[in-house]
């Protein structure tokens, strides 16, 4: 299938970005955190509210200082995952720097059901789905950009060997259930808020969200093991790669319950270091109907229509 020249131009450009040294890739992550805090960006609006909705830290002070590091740490990661997306695969897995929970994602193979890798967007996402990609098919579960050449792009930039791009929507239920039977593993993000009817309400840092019901009902039906994967960052730039179990009852037939226990399993990964989670995310834009709560993000959060 061919790509639009638009999207091809694009990848060249990530492309010439992808070659710096990953020394001078993370100075100008970190540069571009620094920049986004000084004019205020809406990444930098979205993350400063999300603290704020938290309460945490609960010193103003405190709050900024990790807010500049949560840019920070938001810079490197787009840096990164322009470096991987236009690199060989080998060259990519030689930023891992060790491997936790391998056993467990060998079990949950070996056992012929069916793997469902949870990757909350933690460290760099885009390692995890390398790392499974060299393994063997996956499945992965993705967004589509609002535009054309964007979805365009995202497709060869990730569209690597191994690598089914799924997209995130009504009719995504069926591949996915073909791979799962099949033994194979998918990828899915635990916490990216579905559309209304896609999700249930649950408790995610103290504070209702609307939460994918896709994994929970995916595991149920198919009996696949849920695993969650993440990529930690180290300050040098390596990785060390995690694959934690997720409890039982992330495959309970009652939604209400697994909803809650994913998103437990996302808190505790982005708890490690809440830096390296994606908190320039409007994660709690929806509200449970009849509780009266409005977008805690409007109008400050959004980019303001032309004049």
């Amino acid at each position: 299938m061919g790509f639009p020249l638009s999207s091809r131009l694009m990848y060249a450009a990530a492309w010439c970005v992808g070659r710096l040294p990953l020394a001078w890739a993370h100075r100008l992550g970190d540069a571009v955190g620094a920049l986004s805090h000084r004019l205020n960006t809406r990444e930098c609006k979205v993350a400063r509210r999300n603290l704020e909705l938290l309460g945490h830290p609960a010193d103003a002070g405190e709050r900024d200082r990790m807010l500049r590091r949560i840019l920070r740490q938001t810079g490197r990661n787009a840096l990164e995952s322009l470096r991987i997306w236009t690199r060989p695969r080998a060259d990519n897995l030689r930023l891992v720097r060790s491997v936790h929970g391998l056993e467990l994602l060998a079990a949950a193979e070996a056992a012929g059901r069916g793997v469902i890798v949870a990757a909350p967007h933690y460290g760099n996402l885009e390692l995890v789905i390398e790392f499974m990609a060299a393994r063997g098919p996956f499945a992965l579960v993705y967004r589509t950009p609002e535009t054309e050449a964007g979805d365009a792009f995202l497709r060869l930039a990730r569209g690597g060997e191994n690598i089914r791009l799924v997209p995130a929507e009504a009719n995504a239920m069926r591949p996915l259930w073909k791979a799962l039977q099949a033994g194979g593993a998918i990828g899915i993000t635990p916490d990216q808020q579905p559309k209304l009817g896609g999700g249930e309400f649950a408790p995610f840092f103290g504070r209702q969200a609307l939460t994918l019901s896709l994994i929970p009902r995916l595991a149920e039906r198919s009996g696949a093991t849920v695993i969650f994967g993440y990529a930690e960052r180290h300050e040098d730039g390596h990785f060390d790669l995690h694959f934690d179990p997720a409890p039982a009852s992330i495959a309970s037939p009652d939604l209400a319950e697994a909803t809650a226990a994913m998103n437990a399993g996302v808190e505790a990964i982005a708890c490690r270091d809440p830096s390296q989670y994606q908190w320039t995310y409007k994660r709690w834009t929806l509200r449970p109907p009849g509780s009266g709560e409005t977008n805690p993000y409007h109008p400050d959060c959004y980019r303001r229509p032309r004049a």
